[in-house]
């Protein structure tokens, strides 16, 4: 790269480097946005969660996002955006990348610095992260994540996301679109949910005799309208990031879509709810709001405007049905699997039907062809149904061998004792909350001896 540079008039090269630096602080920017969302699944899985275990969702958030980070920067970025050269001298084992300008700018990236770049890729390997332990809560030990977040962010991950749009064969061979991860980062944390969830079972008293679901409130709707809020506000990092540059402007027309999507996912759940339930679910109107933006968010890329209200709608119904039927069966308390699961798989299905054929080679790679409404063919639908059925494969066969030696070694469920008490008394040794306003229902005798007072 340096080479070709050399060979460029002192205004090209100028050009080149404007170019470079105004793309390298837009993805740090958009890496920023994209690492707040980790306080918006937080407050979200907060409110979701009785009193007693609050504070445990703070610990593992934080130790989720540290244990990513370094797996990501050893290993993880390698295997997803690779092209298999050694180069490289800033201590990363993830330089088989090449130059900054090799692997990205073959398919059709703007220039930015490897640094900015692993930044943003990063980050969505935490949120993939921090997807998975929403389907946990209330059950899980804190060994057990500790230990997944490794085999996820080193490898489940990474493999997925390079065989999506790391320029992987889904993506070049298949020509699957999936502009910034609907499949690639919301359904294979879904999934990897799923996995965790069909090891650990419900939480004690979710199912009653007759195995109908009862209700397990969360204990704070504001915190949950926080979360999302704060989602909302990361997603225009997650999405317009996703241009890996702010050069040509393109991400302002990414950001609106994203707004229509993530919007009209609200509305559509506030329908459904109030048709099904005859109420307006608060914490339904939160997650039709996520789930459409999950659903937006692999076509925000390929669509003009007009669609993006009418992906969105029909995510707001899909979450809110999509709960209230897994709720039979499985229990869910974030609403994972209808949010990032089947939100994300309407998402990817839609590019197939709402593809602009001008912008279906954006990334310059594979020969993805226009949606539906606009090519008369299934021909992208059928590629978007290929990715989809690959990636849930794959990273629910993984996943479940990973949890299966987990559990098999440290364990992955508390005691019922424990899951009494509460995770933050008995994983944490201390409240999320002051004490005097947790119901004193078992915080004793839940190991050898008593546990100490606070």
């Amino acid at each position: 790269m340096l080479a070709s540079i050399q060979t460029l008039d002192a205004a090209q090269q100028g050009t080149l480097h404007d170019s470079a630096v105004v793309n390298t602080i837009w993805l740090v920017v958009a890496a920023i946005l994209v690492l707040f969302m980790q306080g918006g699944f937080a407050m979200v899985e907060i409110g979701f969660s009785r009193a007693k275990n609050a504070g445990s969702v703070v610990a593992k958030i934080l130790t989720n996002l540290s244990i990513a980070a370094v797996c990501y920067w050893a290993v993880g970025f390698a295997l997803a955006f690779g092209n298999g050269a050694v180069a490289g001298t800033h201590g990363f084992f993830l330089q088989g990348y090449g130059d900054a300008r090799t692997a990205f700018g073959a398919m059709g990236f703007s220039d930015a610095t490897i640094e900015a770049k692993w930044l943003f890729e990063f980050a969505f390997c935490a949120v993939a992260l921090a997807i998975v332990w929403g389907t946990t809560l209330e059950r899980i030990r804190y060994a057990a994540h500790a230990l997944f977040a490794v085999v996820f962010a080193a490898l489940i991950y990474p493999i997925v996301s390079h065989w999506v749009f790391g320029g992987g064969w889904l993506q070049s061979s298949i020509g699957m679109q999936d502009f910034a991860g609907s499949t690639a980062v919301h359904l294979t944390g879904a999934t990897a949910g799923l996995a965790a969830l069909l090891m650990l079972g419900p939480r004690r008293g979710k199912y009653g005799r007759d195995g109908a679901p009862l209700a397990i409130p969360g204990h704070s709707m504001p915190l949950v309208g926080l979360g999302t809020m704060i989602l909302f506000i990361g997603w225009f990092g997650f999405n317009g990031g996703s241009t890996l540059g702010a050069a040509d402007v393109r991400f302002s027309e990414v950001a609106m879509v994203t707004l229509l999507g993530g919007t009209a996912g609200v509305l559509g759940a506030f329908v459904t709810t109030s048709l099904l339930q005859r109420t307006i679910d608060i914490g339904m109107i939160a997650n039709g709001m996520i789930g459409g933006l999950v659903a937006i968010t692999a076509p925000s890329g390929y669509i003009s405007p007009w669609p993006a209200p009418i992906i969105g709608f029909v995510a707001g119904v899909i979450v809110v049905v999509g709960v209230l039927l897994v709720e039979r069966r499985f229990d869910d308390p974030v609403g994972v699997l209808s949010v990032h699961g089947m939100a994300g798989v309407w998402g990817t299905l839609s590019c197939g039907l709402f593809t602009l054929p001008r912008l279906a080679q954006y990334n310059g790679v594979g020969e993805p062809s226009g949606g539906l409404v606009y090519s008369a063919n299934l021909h992208q639908l059928g590629d978007q149904a290929i990715g989809v059925v690959v990636a849930f494969s794959f990273v629910l066969v993984t996943s479940l061998l990973a949890f299966a030696a987990i559990r098999a070694t440290v364990g992955m469920r508390v005691t019922e004792a424990q899951e009494e008490a509460g995770l933050d008394l008995a994983e944490h040794g201390m409240y999320g909350y002051p004490e005097q306003f947790i119901h004193a229902d078992g915080h004793r005798d839940l190991h050898e001896g008593s546990l100490p007072a606070r």
